[in-house]
């Protein structure tokens, strides 16, 4: 990956990690398909007896994944704190429906932040 010398060195290595996330995500296998019949041989003590075969990328995708999800978690409720609508004032139409903008990057409600966290949650 190439950057020019106005890239902040930080921001370099956040695209770095998350591209390596998203990579070793892709390679691993889904298991979608076969949780719903995995949920049906919960036994009494609540697990699975299972044999399955792993692959390597599996592997390497499961090591991290509870903490690599918990991390993404926090990191939108954080985005979230800081881009959050507030009213922004001036002269409206309809002052039932009062402009609003984001109060970190001042653009309009809902900021393309915002956005971007509601559409990537919802697929």
């Amino acid at each position: 990956m190439e950057t020019d010398r106005t890239t902040d060195p930080r921001e370099a290595r956040l695209r770095e990690r998350l591209e390596a996330i998203r990579v070793r995500s892709e390679k691993s296998t889904s298991w979608r398909t076969s949780t719903r019949y995995l949920s049906r041989l919960v036994n009494r003590n609540g697990f699975v007896p299972i044999r399955t075969r792993l692959s390597r990328e599996d592997l390497s995708f499961l090591a991290g994944a509870r903490d690599e999800v918990i991390a993404f978690a926090e990191l939108g409720a954080r985005l979230l704190d800081l881009h959050r609508p507030q009213e922004a004032g001036g002269i409206t139409s309809d002052p039932d429906s009062p402009i609003r903008r984001c109060r970190a990057c001042m653009w309009r409600w809902p900021c393309p932040t915002f956005r971007a966290i509601d559409d990537a949650t919802h697929r």
